[in-house]
């Protein structure tokens, strides 16, 4: 194990042992958790998979959620239309003033402007989507360059002396507009893959997509890794999968292995992420591992 990942002994004991809920879950102090270091500059990840219920956004609410906690400047943006990681991050409903990733990508507004603190972690932001985004893909095709609206204002973003250290796009199940400006404006794409046969179909289509735009539109993107999420180990079919993704992706897979877990569940619910929510699950200490393993996995000057 990395010397950067779980340390509080309390927390790896309680994991292990699949405690879960009560007082002893939420007993544990999030602000002893030791820092990590800063990437030399931001690295804006797209976390891509255009099939459903992968655990897409569970995987960038909680790496985000990880990584703040850790002392790192981190923003969210939800560019799916169903606005799960805006829930999730505890802005279900928005004020009717508040600015939303729909007017950014079709009005032109800042990415500035339209940015959400966080209430329980305060190093994590977000620019939240709104139920106007449910026709953009629409609105969007008949701009032009519209594949590039959201990597401009990314750009404009940072260039306006904005800093964040990791900047995570949560995309819509599809490989649709909204996907595609995603992958456009990041530098790295993460992939979760469900420990499923189905989803290593898709996860191929996925990868033909990817290395049609590096060619197009975004020769910077560098595939950083696919996490297994939703993994049950203990299943033939689990350890199947999870065989046959790593013999084919080698390295791409990262060691980090998502299990099902009840409490990562329940989490959007009450409108958390897992690290606040139950910071002592077992869900929990994976995506704090994940989040260690994404860290170690900065491109190298």
């Amino acid at each position: 194990m990395s010397k950067h990942r779980l340390t509080d002994v309390d927390m790896v004991e309680q994991a292990d042992s699949g405690t879960d809920n009560g007082a002893s879950s939420r007993a544990v102090n999030i602000r002893t958790f030791a820092t990590l270091p800063a990437p030399k500059k931001t690295r804006v990840i797209a976390v891509a998979n255009q099939k459903g219920g992968v655990g897409k956004t569970t995987t960038v609410v909680n790496l985000a959620a990880a990584l703040a906690l850790r002392g790192l400047k981190v923003l969210v943006i939800d560019a799916d239309q169903q606005g799960n990681a805006s829930s999730s991050l505890g802005f279900r409903n928005l004020a009717d003033n508040q600015l939303s990733l729909y007017e950014v990508m079709t009005e032109g507004a800042a990415l500035r402007d339209a940015l959400l603190q966080n209430a329980k972690i305060p190093n994590l932001w977000l620019v939240p989507a709104s139920m106007n985004m449910a026709g953009i893909e629409l609105e969007l095709n008949e701009r032009t360059n519209f594949q590039q609206i959201l990597g401009e204002a990314v750009q404009q973003l940072l260039s306006s002396g904005a800093h964040f250290d990791y900047i995570f796009i949560d995309s819509p199940p599809s490989l649709g507009i909204m996907t595609v400006n995603a992958l456009v404006a990041a530098q790295e794409v993460l992939v979760p893959l469900q420990a499923e046969y189905l989803a290593l179909e898709g996860l191929t289509q996925l990868t033909k997509t990817i290395d049609m735009l590096v060619i197009r539109l975004n020769p910077h993107l560098r595939f950083t890794g696919i996490l297994p999420t939703m993994v049950t180990s203990n299943t033939l079919l689990g350890k199947g999968v999870l065989e046959e993704v790593r013999a084919y992706y080698g390295d791409i897979v990262m060691e980090t292995v998502i299990p099902r877990n009840v409490a990562l569940a329940e989490a959007p619910s009450h409108e958390e992420s897992i690290l606040t929510y139950q910071p002592a699950s077992k869900g929990a200490k994976c995506y704090l591992d994940a989040a260690y393993e994404l860290v170690n996995r900065e491109e190298k000057p």
